[in-house]
């Protein structure tokens, strides 16, 4: 999100990477599969975990 204080430069940036958000939907997509499944389903997201892990 961007936030601005009324200058012409941002108060504050936060850029959030979207590993994050890829692995708590992995709780929805996984139901009804087994779990020989998820491991393929880990590899289509592309999910990095050291940018999770920060």
């Amino acid at each position: 999100y961007l936030e601005s204080d009324g200058a012409n430069k941002p108060y504050r940036l936060k850029v959030r990477a979207p590993g994050f958000v890829h692995l708590s939907s992995l709780d929805e997509m996984v139901q009804g599969h087994m779990l020989a499944d998820v491991v393929a389903m880990i590899g289509t997201q592309d999910i990095v975990f050291g940018e999770i892990d920060r």
